[in-house]
């Protein structure tokens, strides 16, 4: 290479390239790591260059050339390539490799109006001193280049225009730590936010998009799922229109009810109109979630539910085809089937199936969450009644249309609204459960609005977080975790803001919370588990009854310091009513391991002291933000030992956790034979989990006879998930073998539009 070469710096002077200072950085980048040549680095970087090459292009050239050596023989790259990433966006951020001291860091970002004035007026410059002798900014060389690049691109505050970076991860943690805790007593209160930096830094807690990207700024939105109910009424559906703007516009993801909208040809005003049906009132949800991007990142995503039994489901089951005209097609949502035992039986019986207009059958749809004998007993008297609208179709039919619909888009969701019900925390008459989030783990009582202000509406809210299983050694460490997880997301409904006054009265009178996990799948491998055989189901009941337990007893003690949640008479909790009174029993077939912790010690002290927050857990899919801890996302198993994520930033390898010890270990998903071992580990998990639960169906069409999945395989499926309590079913999945190497060391994966940036992708 030419040494005489010139760079343009960024003041537009011309230099002498300096390959000392190139080699310097890249050594540095490499030090302690395994199987990683500087000297490749290097060989590829210098072939890139060119005479009057700009600093930055200096610098991204470097990056790619260690990130494109990742590989299942040098793994390490990912980390050669995240050093040099970290060194380049603190250079972008503070024209220094070296961060400067806290206060005069936060004190330039609130006077550019990128932080949140109230810091400066909570914290004092001493505490804001105290606060920076807890950071530990070498804790930046413990991220993967995924990591990096999902940092820089979603979660640092910077300006999404011209891609000005104002800040580094540590910065982001201890400030997140400190928003959260700032209204805690100023005796114990910088402890807890060091506790809590300590935690979500080293990678034990992982944080969602909206509270990585949003708290610390002026905009305090951060709860990841919004459920909107719509009533059959056209106030009410403009209302539900006009929540979806402000919710989408705040990086939220949104569930929308809309299953009371009455069916096509019912009468209006007693007969002097026709009724258009839902299709033009789905358009109009689909225009209003479309029409603001979530904090510029993406376009917002929603679910729309529906029950199987609306006299409109054929022309619902198919809106996501890519078949048909756009007429007759809402493309651009997601949907969420709604159904219960009666439906399944049905099913199982080879008879019909009944479908009417809710408008035209009183007290059906209601029963349909809050009462499961009443549903039935109304389900067969509108069905004898010849003057009720109906069409009958098979069962078997309308099934097989749904999975088939399924199977195709990959985007037709489950929701069992029996089990949320029955096994809930909620008292389904007072409370019931209509609907879920565009993830299926969120399941939380809502009341349609009659307008944009209507207090008597509920729009609900769930604030998540997750607990990395990959770093835990024995289940007691879960303890203190859970209860820094629970402490702080409470602080964070009372620390954000409400544009709607029924999302605050729901958030503030119910305070429900989702903790979930991340790096299952390394947990799983760690102990030596797989997913397919049963050998995990013992352990994932101990780990889960574990977290559980502790997230309920943190709940517990902070509504001893501080009241419970004001309408926890509304939970079960509150007549002490526990997960493991309302689980399915067949759940006991599959797996003996007995209780361990004290489940009527905490009973009492629950009765006693009430609880914080009406819910606690929720099983997210976690796709980004595991990521960003280096962790398989949520409780899949990995598609390959490394994956290609393909994003709006480009092609990112990701290592999973762990490689060199345990590659031999990981259940990858193709690996499996059948979804049954996953669905039972998914049954075993809503035992104790008080939500839901983001579980995916996964099938290989090279498996089966003719390349081709049987629907007899899909609904066998779908029936072993209602028979084990799974609530609801999120993504089904195909083995695509143009997109998914079949070397199962490398997957390619397209990161997924769903969940979008903030909305549960935790």
């Amino acid at each position: 290479m030419n040494s005489n070469m010139t760079v343009t710096k960024r003041c537009g002077e011309r230099e002498t390239i300096d390959l000392d200072k190139i080699h310097r950085v890249i050594t540095w980048a490499a030090k302690g790591l395994k199987n990683v040549s500087v000297s490749e680095v290097e060989l590829r970087s210098h072939l890139q260059f060119f005479d009057g090459i700009p600093t930055e292009a200096i610098h991204e050239t470097i990056i790619k050339a260690a990130a494109d050596l990742i590989s299942p023989e040098a793994p390490d790259y990912q980390f050669v390539a995240a050093r040099l990433a970290i060194f380049h966006l603190r250079k972008k951020a503070f024209g220094q490799f070296e961060p400067p001291k806290l206060y005069d860091h936060v004190t330039r970002l609130v006077e550019m109006g990128k932080y949140d004035m109230h810091i400066l007026a909570d914290y004092s410059r001493e505490e804001l001193d105290v606060l920076d002798s807890y950071i530990d900014h070498w804790r930046d060389m413990n991220f993967s280049y995924a990591a990096v690049k999902q940092l820089e691109g979603k979660y640092l505050v910077q300006n999404r225009v011209t891609h000005e970076v104002y800040e580094s991860a540590q910065f982001l943690y201890i400030l997140v730590a400190a928003c959260l805790f700032s209204k805690y007593p100023k005796e114990n209160r910088l402890q807890y936010v060091k506790d809590f930096y300590d935690a979500t830094s080293s990678f034990k807690i992982s944080l969602p998009t909206p509270i990585m990207a949003g708290v610390r700024t002026p905009t305090r939105q951060f709860s990841s799922c919004v459920l909107i109910e719509c009533d059959d009424s056209l106030d009410s559906i403009n209302a539900t229109a006009s929540s979806i703007v402000k919710y989408v516009s705040q990086r939220a993801g949104i569930g929308i009810n809309a299953g009371r909208i009455r069916a096509l040809g019912s009468p209006i005003r007693g007969g002097e109109a026709f009724h258009t049906g839902c299709l033009p009132f789905y358009k109009y949800f689909q225009t209003a979630v479309k029409s603001c991007s979530q904090g510029g990142v993406r376009g917002g995503a929603a679910t729309l539910f529906y029950p199987l039994w609306h006299l409109e489901v054929e022309s619902l089951l198919v809106l996501k085809n890519n078949r048909g005209v756009d007429d007759n097609r809402v493309r651009h949502l997601d949907y969420g089937v709604q159904l219960n035992k009666l439906m399944y039986q049905r099913l199982i019986k080879a008879e019909n199936i009944s479908l009417f207009s809710p408008s035209d059958v009183p007290g059906l749809y209601d029963a349909f969450f809050e009462d499961q004998v009443e549903f039935e007993r109304l389900y067969l008297q509108y069905e004898q009644d010849p003057a009720i609208r109906k069409k009958q179709i098979k069962a078997v039919e309308l099934f097989s249309l749904m999975m088939q619909e399924r199977a195709s888009t990959g985007r037709i969701y489950i929701q069992n609204v029996d089990h949320c019900n029955t096994h809930s925390p909620f008292d389904s008459k007072v409370a019931p459960i209509k609907q879920s989030n565009l993830c299926l783990e969120i399941a939380l009582p809502t009341k349609p609005l009659k307008n944009i202000d209507d207090p008597n509406g509920e729009i609900a809210l769930c604030t998540l977080s997750a607990l990395n299983l990959g770093a835990i050694k024995h289940l007691e460490e879960l303890e203190p975790l859970a209860e820094l997880a629970v402490r702080a997301l409470d602080n964070l409904l009372d620390y954000q803001d409400y544009p709607i006054i029924s999302a605050k009265l729901g958030s503030m009178n119910r305070r429900t919370l989702g903790i979930g996990v991340i790096n299952f799948a390394n947990y799983l491998a760690k102990n030596g588990k797989r997913y397919s055989d049963g050998s995990a189901n013992n352990l994932t009941h101990k780990t889960f009854e574990a977290i559980q337990f502790y997230l309920l007893k943190a709940s517990m003690k902070l509504a001893q310091e501080q009241g419970a949640c004001p309408l926890f008479n509304e939970t079960t909790y509150s007549k002490g009513i526990l997960p493991i009174d309302t689980y399915k029993r067949d759940l006991d077939k599959i797996c003996d391991e007995p209780l361990h912790l004290d489940w009527e010690g905490l009973r009492k002290d629950i009765q006693q002291y009430g609880l914080r927050n009406s819910t606690l857990s929720a099983l997210m899919p976690s796709e980004t933000s595991s990521q960003i801890s280096n962790a398989t996302n949520g409780i899949e198993p990995p598609r390959g030992l490394i994956s290609v994520k393909a994003s709006k930033d480009g092609q990112l390898k990701q290592v999973v956790p762990d490689f060199d010890l345990l590659k031999d270990q990981y259940e990858l998903l193709w690996n499996m034979p059948n979804n049954e071992g996953y669905l039972q580990l998914v049954g075993i998990m809503q035992k104790f989990i008080d939500q839901a639960i983001s579980a995916n169906t996964n099938y290989d069409p090279t498996k089966f006879p003719s390349r081709k999945v049987p629907m007899q395989t899909l609904l066998k499926d779908l029936l072993s998930a209602y028979k084990l309590g799974v609530k609801t079913l999120y993504y089904h999945n195909t083995r695509d073998g143009a997109s998914d190497q079949h070397d199962d060391i490398l997957s390619i994966e397209k990161e997924d539009d769903d969940c979008a940036g903030g909305a549960c992708k935790i």
